[in-house]
């Protein structure tokens, strides 16, 4: 992922004034163009948003949000994670265009081309947002990290690949079995 100007620092108003229908995301204020997930993307995002949210809709524990929704942070830093929970105390951080502020939990399915993206540039922004969990998926490899905010900074919770399975302590009870994220 690279930025597509060096010139103009960009803000969240610059951004909801552009109109192609490409996606973007700002990153301490540069535009950086997201390109458009491959297919075991998309099957992977399914398969973990339908775990995810099922157990958050039987069990009333807030709102779960696919990609793309926009989340700022701040003026100049807006990300579009894959999946992003909220818990019900903190709802009023969803407003009709964005959530605005940091979700409980974001989840990330890293691509070859958005690697170090995701796994350094993004991971400082969401640890330092407080972002309380952190969700890396590695399709090529068929595993999931999920790194809890403690004292700040982020540990690993727990890791899993090809089998097993990960769990979260923001969603309390989720556990997700590693086989079926990457089924499809």
């Amino acid at each position: 992922m690279s930025a597509i100007t060096a010139q103009k620092k960009y803000t969240y108003n610059d951004y909801l004034l552009i109109e192609d229908e490409k996606r973007y995301e700002v990153m301490k204020g540069e535009l950086i163009m997201v390109p458009a997930p491959f297919t075991i993307h998309q099957r992977i995002l399914n398969n973990l948003s339908f775990f995810i949210n099922k157990y958050v809709r039987d069990k009333k524990l807030g709102e779960v949000l696919v990609a793309p929704t926009d989340v700022v942070f701040a003026d100049d830093v807006v990300v579009q994670p894959d999946i992003l929970f909220i818990s019900n105390k903190r709802l009023d951080i969803i407003k009709e265009a964005a959530i605005i502020g940091s979700p409980d939990l974001v989840v990330e399915i890293v691509s070859p081309s958005s690697a170090s993206y995701d796994t350094i540039e993004k991971r400082e922004v969401y640890e330092k947002y407080g972002v309380k969990e952190y969700w890396l998926v590695f399709p090529q490899e068929k595993a999931v990290e999920v790194l809890a905010i403690e004292n700040g900074i982020y540990k690993e919770l727990c890791k899993a690949r090809k089998t097993g399975i990960v769990k979260s302590n923001v969603i309390e009870g989720l556990i997700v079995e590693i086989k079926e994220v990457f089924e499809g």
